[in-house]
């Protein structure tokens, strides 16, 4: 995202304003039913979780609610003053494409359960908040059906334990899928499964894309993904690969990867993630870009693709906002000085 020194202003004021020239261009948000409120009167992401409450049966809302928040209360910013920051640029390279902002749509299946047209409709509004969307071989529709939905690049999840894994990769990269992201340490059905590090070696030879591995908790798991020839990591929790049963947080053991892995590889996180703060903290501790699922299929659930898109937006406005507030104008200038930790 980048601004030129005559537009910065009106520009940054659309941030500032809730990404505004959006929302007029998009006419409004009209609500899917009487019992909500037009898409674009909800001012921040957990606002959308209160609102698929509305729509959804309880487990199904309870599948996709809740999440701890309680790592990220502990952190503050030491802002930088007197740092022009209205040139603001969000653009980050990832695998050879410039994305948007670093924020990614993540893996979530069955989204039927929350929306009739499911994927697809994640897909269309990920690609209009132009992001990057993570599809899932538990998705209810055809992965060429999501991939043809989206102008963004689609990457896809699977399992390490999964059958014929190699087989379903490379389906999905010939259905135009430009990523693949292998979970590790949990099966499909969230029980916890023993990582054989050997299948991103046989996937890497079946699959001419980036394998990036999910589920990494500690340094350790990083270097062996890595080693196995890993070319992303995401600290993940999902994968339940929690070092030594002691309850850490994706985003508590990001400095530590980080730490390790150098800059060798991109490093993404997930987990409770909910606010553009939330992001710039990601960012700050050492993850190229983050990835949301649960806020994403919050909007999918109450609004379809227009929640999943200004469920992003939100969340770029957010990141923009504290990034200029903090003088951090562009991706390059966040670093591990920005995140002040709160000893209490």
């Amino acid at each position: 995202m980048k601004f030129d020194k005559r537009e910065s202003q009106k520009q940054f004021a659309a941030f500032m304003a809730n990404s505004q020239l959006a929302q007029t261009a998009r006419g409004g948000g009209a609500p899917p039913n009487d019992r909500l409120a037009p898409v674009l009167e909800l001012v921040n992401v957990p606002e959308f979780e209160s609102t698929a409450k509305l729509v959804l049966s309880p487990d199904r809302f309870n599948a996709i609610s809740g999440g701890s928040r309680a790592s990220f209360d502990k952190m503050t910013f030491r802002q930088r003053l007197m740092v022009y920051a209205m040139d603001l640029d969000l653009t980050t390279t990832l695998f050879g494409h410039e994305m948007f902002a670093p924020i990614i749509v993540g893996p979530v299946s069955g989204q039927q359960n929350l929306h009739a047209d499911g994927e697809v409709e994640t897909a269309r509004g990920s690609s209009a908040a132009k992001a990057i969307m993570v599809a899932t071989s538990g998705s209810d529709q055809a992965i060429g059906e999501v991939v043809a939905a989206s102008n963004e690049p689609v990457w896809y999840q699977v399992y390490a334990d999964a059958p014929a894994v190699e087989d379903d990769a490379s389906r999905a990269v010939s259905g135009g899928c430009q990523t693949v992201c292998v979970t590790v340490g949990v099966s499909s059905d969230h029980t916890p499964s023993a990582t054989d590090w050997e299948v991103i070696d046989r996937l890497n030879q079946a699959i001419n894309v980036p394998l990036i591995v999910k589920g990494i908790m500690s340094s350790r798991d990083a270097q062996a993904a890595i080693e196995h020839g890993a070319q992303g990591l995401v600290v993940s929790s999902h994968g339940g690969l929690i070092s030594g049963g002691d309850g850490a947080l994706p985003i508590d053991v990001l400095p530590a990867v980080a730490d390790i892995v150098d800059g060798e590889v991109p490093i993404l996180v997930d987990g409770s993630f909910r606010r553009g703060t939330d992001v710039l903290k990601g960012l700050a501790l050492g993850a190229t870009a983050v990835m949301v699922a649960r806020p994403a299929m919050w909007g999918l659930a109450a609004y379809g693709a227009e929640g999943v898109q200004t469920v992003i937006e939100i969340l770029q406005t957010e990141l923009a906002r504290n990034m200029a507030a903090s003088g951090r104008p562009t991706i390059a200038t966040i670093d591990r000085s920005l995140v002040r930790f709160d000893s209490r």
